[in-house]
């Protein structure tokens, strides 16, 4: 009787590690399908932005959302541009700085050491390279409206929009890893999401970049954050990072 349970512990054993496995290979499967289509994305429409091939198409956009009377009025009243503005603050280096601060002290308090180490790496080298390439293309920001914030470098691709996209769905997806309710794994997505979005739209609502530059920003910032997503699953398949949670239990 002994050696039936014994062998039919290590049977479910077999088939946890064997479902665990599947799902690794999933989520790496999905990370690289995402990193590869951004890097495609954005290397096409880097091209077409040097060449100049979307400049009409940025102009009607940014123009839609201005008052046709004046277009240095945003469309909608006044508290919609507020609110613009607040948006776009959440993908400033302050915010981002403090959700980042906030994010390692969770997964500390949780005691998931080198996954707060892994993003103390992560997102601050998204954001250095995010820095990068501004420098790299040099483009020059929208002239057509006025500012309706403050401006300090070049404009492709969207700094506030890259950077929202590497910190937010990067720290979503260590953050995800300690979670263990498939619907606080799926919300936590979901609002990093929104938040990535928010801040996009703002910037072009504001005056302040191109469509295409945002569009950029989304693409380069979300390939980072796959890529990110790949290397921790890798690792985590070597033990060099945490078990997501609710696995490291199974069998």
């Amino acid at each position: 009787m002994k050696h039936h349970e014994k062998a039919g512990h290590i049977g479910r054993k077999g088939l946890s590690k064997l479902a665990r496995f599947g799902r690794y290979e999933v989520a790496i499967l999905l990370g690289l399908a995402v990193l590869s289509g951004g890097i495609w994305a954005f290397v096409e429409l880097a091209s077409e932005v040097i060449e100049g091939g979307t400049q009409s198409l940025d102009e009607r956009l940014l123009l839609a959302l201005r008052n046709p009377a004046d277009l240095n009025d945003p469309i909608g009243p006044g508290w919609l541009e507020e609110m613009g503005r607040d948006f776009t603050a959440l993908g400033g280096v302050g915010v981002l700085v403090l959700i980042t601060v906030g994010a390692l002290g969770y997964m500390l308090l949780a005691r998931h050491y080198r996954a707060a180490l892994f993003a103390l790496v992560a997102v601050p080298g998204g954001i250095l390279l995010s820095t990068l390439m501004k420098m790299g293309f040099d483009r020059a920001r929208p002239d057509l409206v006025s500012h309706e914030a403050m401006v300090y470098t070049a404009s492709f691709p969207s700094g506030h929009s890259m950077m929202s996209a590497v910190t937010y769905l990067t720290l979503a997806a260590l953050l995800i890893r300690v979670q263990p309710s498939l619907w606080l794994k799926a919300y936590l997505l979901a609002l990093a999401i929104l938040m990535t979005l928010l801040v996009g739209v703002s910037r072009v609502y504001l005056g302040v970049h191109w469509p295409t530059d945002v569009l950029a920003g989304w693409t380069a910032g979300a390939s980072w954050a796959a890529l990110c997503w790949v290397v921790m699953h890798w690792m985590e398949q070597r033990g060099q990072i945490e078990e997501e949670e609710g696995e490291a239990g199974d069998g």
